[in-house]
C-alpha cells in the first residue's frame, strides 16, 4: 500500500467531503478514497479532528451527524443566507411535517398514534412522502388487530437537520431550537410545538 504523511492525509479527507458533499463515515473513507493507503482509523480519526479545529470560527464547519461527517454552514449564518436556497428548497405542507414531527418525538409510532396526536387522518401520500425522502422507515409492526407498521426515522432524517442522534432533538419546551430545526421548512415551527405537546399531556 501507498504511503501519506498527515497534511496529505488532511487535505485528501478534506476534499473528499467537498466533493461527494454528503456524510461520510470513517469506515467509508477508509474503504473508498483511502483504501490503497496505509491509513489506520485512528489516523483518519485524528485528521478529522484536526480539520475541525482549522474550521473553528469560520463560515462553514466539520460536523458529525448520524451518518458521518460533513461540511455545513454555521447555523447562525441561515437567515442571512436563505435567499441562496430559498427558490431550491423543497417544501412541505403543514400537516406532513406535523406528522414527521409526531414520528421523531414518540418513534416507534402507528399511524393511528399520530392521527390520536394531530386530531386528524394521515394520508398516504403524506407516509409516502417521508418514506419517498428516506427520512422515516417502517420498523416493525404493533401486535394489535390489523398489525399496523411502526414507524420511526432514519440516519438521513438525522443527517439532513444536523442531529448526530435523536436525543439531540430539541427540547419541545424550547420553541427557538425548535424553530431552528425546521428554519428551511414553510412551516412555522411554533405549530409543531403546539401539537406535539398535546401528546405529552396525554
Amino acid at each position: 500500500m501507498s504511503t501519506i504523511n498527515e497534511q496529505q492525509l488532511k487535505q485528501l479527507i478534506e476534499a473528499s467531503l467537498f466533493v461527494l458533499a454528503k456524510p461520510v463515515t470513517i469506515s467509508g473513507l477508509k474503504s473508498g478514497v483511502l483504501a490503497s493507503l496505509a491509513v489506520s482509523r485512528a489516523d483518519i480519526q485524528m485528521a478529522i479532528e484536526q480539520l475541525q479545529l482549522d474550521y473553528e470560527g469560520r463560515g462553514v464547519q466539520l460536523v458529525k451527524v448520524a451518518n458521518g461527517y460533513r461540511f455545513q454552514t454555521l447555523t447562525e449564518l441561515s437567515p442571512l443566507l436563505q435567499p441562496l436556497w430559498q427558490e431550491k428548497s423543497p417544501k412541505y405542507s403543514r400537516a406532513t411535517l406535523e406528522t414527521l414531527a409526531v414520528i421523531a418525538y414518540r418513534q416507534p409510532v402507528t399511524r393511528g398514534d399520530i392521527e390520536l396526536v394531530r386530531g386528524v387522518a394521515v394520508s398516504s401520500q403524506i407516509i409516502k412522502t417521508l418514506q419517498d425522502r428516506n427520512w422515516i422507515k417502517t420498523v416493525g409492526h404493533k401486535e394489535v388487530a390489523g398489525r399496523p407498521a411502526l414507524y420511526a426515522t432514519t440516519a438521513d432524517f438525522l443527517g439532513y437537520f444536523g442531529l448526530e442522534s435523536i436525543t439531540a432533538l430539541p427540547l419541545l419546551t424550547d420553541p427557538e431550537s425548535l424553530a431552528g430545526l425546521f428554519s428551511n421548512e414553510e412551516i412555522a415551527p411554533e405549530h409543531l410545538e403546539e401539537k406535539i405537546e398535546e401528546s405529552t399531556n396525554e
